[in-house]
């Protein structure tokens, strides 16, 4: 999760900037970096580490300048140095940029054979040198246009030119980019923080936006040109009511903000070129997955949903046991774990009681501990052997959502690496399993556009007292955690069970009464989960499926089916699992339910 502000207007923009960063701390950074016109043109300075060794570099400059932009930067593509933080610059074109270009390295090679050279391992120098490209024909804003339509992925970015120092050109989609509006003074930033001691008065801008920031106002454009009439709205006193960005709930929001949750996780770690995960992301070797006899996992609640699909993705790809266990049933089960074992414990907090319980008991039997954790600093990070942080941001709502998505990332990339670390995975299953993974964010957004249809569907249900969730195989712990938020959200009884377990017991419930959601991908289990449909059919059950658009014959048999796209069988739960966030979210919303705060819960359990 990165940070992006920009200022122009009459005062010195470099303090003010650099203000914004520090203001933009809690979204987490390995390195930071500020542009600013100086004497000689456009001044960039950047570094890695902390924002303090920033502001020591500028302190001793104390440079000037009426229109700055700053960054503060996780490691995405490339690992954290100098010469990948933000500002990146192409001849007198300077971009700041949050986000995932997911073509890049097709256009890579395209301007590489141009001629422009390459001095950093980001995606976003492909974005600069295209503005260059398209500007030596073009005005500033249409090079910036043309080249954001050669851009696929998701981009908040902001843009100076030498040659025009008045002037800040910003854009997003799938990414968060506001403008802030002072007198005679105008923002550009990724979250309202940074500049709300400036200002409150801002535009929230829309996918597929450009604004066009001077020191005499500011104008929004489509791509296509053409000029938009923008809402301002005036930001009360209160940042966790800014921090909404306009959505009317925190689940909302971040169910929506997963697309860039994912690719932020991602981003960096992998190799899509090689089939390659950075080892050093999980701050372990090769020798700890090529010795591990077993692995454990750990975790509660929503974060043990992942770690079920974990299982299913390391002994696939890794071809290595694998044992999960409910975080607060593991020290008392007298666990048969050595130092030949490998310990992941799962937690979005960093500070679940029975998890870093559970992790403290395999370190004192000797076990090598991985914590996968969102927080940086947090307990479990602290205590682990070795940590991979996800970059989810913040999440402000109870019922966890984009914490899960990445952490299903998290495992993902794990399972790659152990496969190439113990010789299960070729080169090109794991360059095919890699490429996969950086499709998900705009996976994800296709399935949040259906966001309407899932609305429906919680209208014709939200009275029922009872849900069934059926799934198989790697969607078993989907039907978990969509039971787990509904009741969560809507305080309706709901259970998941694996679709082949249904006449053992859970037929008995099915009637007219009854709604049934049903995750159905076209997989190996495709016609043994059509017959568990058509065994809740002829009891008179509900179906609501949630299948991919290939599975014609289910889409025929349900009473209501949400589309998803395809993927692979282990990326699947990951697109899955959203529908059944909104179901639950809009479910409890159409119930009177506090979604954000349901009754008797809270975000980190830190009791026992």
């Amino acid at each position: 999760m990165c940070g992006i502000i920009g200022y122009v207007g009459k005062r010195n923009a470099v303090p003010i900037v650099l203000e914004g960063l520090k203001r933009l701390e809690y979204r987490g950074y390995d390195s930071a970096g500020i542009a600013f016109f100086g004497d000689k043109g456009i001044e960039v300075r950047r570094c890695s580490g902390k924002i303090e060794r920033l502001a020591s570099i500028l302190e001793k400059e104390n440079p000037s300048s009426h229109t700055t932009i700053g960054h503060t930067r996780w490691a995405t593509h490339g690992r954290p140095s100098e010469e990948n933080a933000h500002p990146h610059r192409s001849n007198g074109v300077v971009l700041v940029h949050n986000g995932i270009i997911e073509n890049y390295l097709g256009l890579k090679r395209m301007l590489a054979g141009k001629g422009y050279r390459f001095t950093s391992e980001t995606d976003t120098e492909v974005m600069c040198h295209l503005i260059e490209e398209y500007g030596r024909d073009l005005s500033f804003e249409q090079a910036v246009r043309e080249a954001l339509k050669e851009v696929r992925g998701s981009y908040a970015v902001a843009v100076i030119r030498e040659d025009e120092p008045d002037k800040i050109i910003g854009a997003r989609k799938d990414s968060p980019l506001v403008v802030g509006l002072g007198d005679g003074e105008f923002f550009l930033a990724s979250d309202i923080p940074a500049f709300l001691a400036h200002s409150r008065d801002v535009i929230f801008l829309d996918d597929g936006e450009l604004a066009v920031l001077t020191r005499y106002g500011v104008s929004i454009f489509g791509l296509d040109g053409r000029q938009h009439q923008k809402e301002v709205r005036t930001v009360s006193w209160s940042p966790s009511m800014a921090e909404k960005g306009g959505f009317k709930h925190f689940m909302l929001k971040e169910i929506h903000e997963q697309p860039r949750a994912i690719a932020d996780t991602l981003r960096g770690r992998c190799n899509p070129e090689t089939g390659d995960v950075y080892l050093e992301e999980f701050g372990l070797g090769a020798p700890v997955l090529q010795r591990a006899k077993k692995i454990f996992i750990v975790a509660c609640g929503t974060s043990y949903h992942a770690a079920l699909i974990g299982k299913y993705m390391i002994e696939s790809m890794a071809r290595v046991p694998v044992e999960t266990d409910i975080a607060s049933e593991f020290r008392y089960r007298s666990p048969l774990i050595t130092t030949d074992d490998l310990m992941i414990v799962i937690t979005q907090s960093g500070e679940t009681a029975d998890t870093l319980a559970a992790q403290r008991e395999a370190k004192n039997l000797g076990a090598f501990v991985l914590s996968i954790c969102n927080v940086v600093g947090s307990t479990s990070s602290r205590e682990a052997d070795a940590v991979f942080y996800t970059h989810s941001g913040p999440e402000i709502g109870v019922a966890s959502t984009k914490a899960f998505a990445t952490q299903i990332v998290g495992l993902y990339l794990f399972a790659i690496a152990a496969g190439r670390a113990r010789g299960t995975l070729t080169d090109d299953v794991s360059r095919d399993l890699v490429n996969e993974l950086l499709t998900v964010p705009g996976k994800v957004e296709e399935v949040l556009v259906s966001d309407g249809i899932i609305r429906s569907v919680a209208k014709e249900f939200c009275k029922a007292t009872n849900f069934l969730y059926l799934g198989r195989g790697l969607c078993y712990p989907v039907a978990l955690e969509g039971a787990l938020k509904l009741k969560e959200i809507s305080y309706i009884h709901a259970e998941g069970y694996p679709a082949g377990e249904m006449k053992h017991g859970p037929i008995a419930l099915i009637d007219e009464n009854l709604p049934v959601v049903v995750f159905a991908p076209d997989d190996a289990f495709r016609e043994k989960i059509h017959s568990n449909i058509q065994e809740v059919k002829s009891r008179g059950g509900k179906i609501i499926a949630v299948t991919d658009q290939a599975d014609e014959h289910i889409q025929a048999s349900a009473d209501r089916c949400i589309l998803v796209p395809r993927t692979n069988r282990y990326l699947i739960p990951l697109i899955m699992t959203v529908p059944a966030q909104l179901l639950a979210y809009h479910i409890g919303v159409l119930r009177g339910c506090d979604v954000d705060q349901p009754r008797n819960l809270a975000k980190s359990v830190t009791v026992e």
